[in-house]
């Protein structure tokens, strides 16, 4: 079971309200569980729940706390997507990478994890993107990330282990936009990408209408490697 937890924020002049799962033991090293648009829902705390089972201390970021904050929305309900897309348009992603910052301090400093994974979905895949250019978190994996291909000036600054999952028919990310990230990524020694033939946004969604099956659960084990892999 998960708990309502906070961490101070990089100003020192807020905390962050995060929902943290433990393993049963000491953990193995963390994970930060950045949400997509819809806020810490029950498909991020059952994600959260997974990684602890598995050993990690596993943290999910209240990533709209400073206009919106214990928001839990559910996309399969047309008025929710429409409220998520709301907080999207108020949300500055730079605030976002501050926050992950405050995260990775509080999981070494106060938490005694060393190795500081990420794994984010949707706008937080793009936060992953953001966090391995801008942040020494040791790995990060991101789902369906949008606009990286409008950050790909940033890549040089990958320093540590990134993994991208790329549903090919994503209708937030399109073709166009794909090639550019491949363009600009496959060439990368820290980037691995995989793609994944007509997907679309949402397919490793823990529950609901978007989830596919066979390929979440691809994904998912490419990403315990990935985890097994980079933060031993």
């Amino acid at each position: 079971m998960g708990e309502i937890s906070a961490i101070p924020a990089l100003d020192g002049d807020a905390t962050i309200p995060a929902y943290v799962v433990r393993p049963q033991d000491a953990p193995r090293a963390a994970i930060i569980v950045v949400p997509e648009i819809f806020g810490v829902n029950e498909g991020i705390r059952r994600k959260c729940q997974g990684w602890a089972e598995q050993g990690y201390l596993a943290l999910a970021p209240d990533i709209f706390w400073r206009f919106a904050p214990g928001v839990e929305l559910d996309p399969d309900v047309p008025e929710q997507l429409q409220e998520a897309f709301g907080y999207f348009q108020q949300y500055n992603a730079n605030d976002g990478v501050n926050d992950i910052e405050a995260a990775i301090h509080h999981l070494r400093r106060s938490e005694g994890c060393t190795k500081v994974g990420l794994v984010g979905y949707c706008l937080g895949g793009r936060l992953a993107y953001m966090s391995a250019t801008r942040t020494d978190i040791s790995a990060s994996v991101g789902y369906y990330g949008v606009m990286i291909d409008q950050m790909l000036n940033e890549s040089h600054a990958i320093a540590n282990p990134l993994m991208l999952h790329i549903p090919s028919a994503d209708h937030f990310v399109g073709p166009e936009a794909q090639k550019a990230i491949h363009d600009g990524l496959d060439g990368h020694p820290k980037v691995a990408l995989h793609d994944y033939p007509g997907l679309d946004h949402g397919f490793a969604a823990e529950m609901g209408d978007r989830r596919d099956e066979a390929g979440a659960a691809l994904a998912d084990e490419r990403t315990r490697a990935f985890f097994e892999r980079h933060l031993a």
